[in-house]
């Protein structure tokens, strides 16, 4: 063999090494934090969410065991819980935290300003003082945010719609579920249409699940016609519980997310939660390849359901009008 031929043949094995070497090597295993306010178990609709969003994961190429690590954490409606979560998963260092809702987002943004957090279902991100703007989130927290409070008059516009001769409306609320700015503007915008469709509204708060049965006892007490209950992480954790008294209790009912109406509820109204999930996976996606999330633009959803269950208004007694049914996007029968 000729010099010139070796010194060719040579060249051409050190650089095909390295590129073999480096096809060998195993893939970069993502480490991703899961800080949720729910239960680790059906039926809690949380869990429906997380496993959406593991399953969205997947389908973009991660698997758990593989290619990514996944650390759980769930505070099973325990406010003083998630603080302890969360200071928890930022020691573990994961290369992002996804929190689901804002009651979670929100320890997990005391616990650090470095960790990416994408955080699904937030309710009013900028009041809850989680991102500086929509557009630009400008620290380390971005995600999907279900308008939660901007939803609160049409649900009791459609309620009122539904209950004829409807008058006393109780509304079963968390005062702590977001911050007090949020929380407050909530309440206003309650209030504010309760007074233009002329009904009466009474507040009653439930901080926590065993406050439950003492809610309904206080709503019975002051004649109650109708229930909505108003957007919270505990609340929607609760579904089914709610469902299960307010059918005891006779009490037609409206949710803010279709889950309610699935368990058993009369109406619900508003964005789809697994659609959120869904949508939150190329948020971790992005930041997992380099993004920052202070850069990427939370998200709204385009689409808000308005769901009826027909066979809990036939147990109610309940004839929903044709009006009402042509503005479903889903009747149950």
């Amino acid at each position: 063999m000729r010099r010139r031929e070796f010194l060719s043949l040579v060249g051409g094995v050190s650089l095909v090494l390295p590129l073999a070497a480096r096809a060998q090597q195993p893939e970069r295993t993502s480490h991703i934090g899961i800080l949720s306010p729910g239960r680790s178990e059906l039926p809690d609709p949380t869990f429906n969410m997380l496993n959406a969003f593991l399953q969205g994961l997947h389908e973009l190429g991660y698997t758990e065991g593989q290619n990514l690590t996944v650390e759980r954490k769930f505070a099973n409606g325990s406010s003083d819980q998630l603080r302890e979560l969360a200071a928890e998963l930022v020691k573990r260092k994961p290369d992002i935290i996804v929190a689901f809702s804002t009651t979670a987002a929100r320890p997990a943004k005391q616990a650090t300003g470095t960790i990416p957090i994408v955080a699904v279902g937030m309710a009013d991100p900028v009041a809850d003082e989680l991102v500086a703007s929509l557009a630009r989130p400008g620290g380390n927290v971005t995600g999907t945010t279900f308008l939660g409070p901007e939803l609160v008059g049409k649900r009791l516009q459609l309620l009122r719609e539904i209950v004829p001769g409807l008058s006393r409306v109780a509304a079963l609320w968390h005062p702590d579920a977001y911050s007090k700015r949020t929380m407050q503007g909530a309440r206003n915008e309650i209030e504010v249409a309760a007074r233009t469709l002329g009904l009466q509204l009474q507040l009653v708060p439930a901080v926590a699940p065993d406050d439950l049965v003492g809610a309904f006892a206080a709503m019975a007490g002051e004649h109650a016609e109708a229930l909505i209950v108003m957007p919270s992480p505990m609340l929607f954790g609760e579904y089914r519980r709610i469902v299960s008294i307010a059918a005891n209790s006779r009490l037609p009912a409206m949710g803010a997310a279709r889950e309610f109406v699935d368990l058993g509820g009369l109406v619900s109204y508003g964005a789809n939660q697994i659609d959120l999930a869904r949508q939150s996976v190329t948020y971790a996606d992005k930041i997992l390849k380099g993004a920052k999330p202070a850069e990427l633009p939370v998200e709204q959803p385009t689409k808000f359901e308005f769901v009826v269950n027909l066979k809990t208004a036939r147990e109610l007694g309940l004839t929903v009008p044709p009006t009402v049914m042509a503005q479903t996007d889903e009747v149950i029968e």
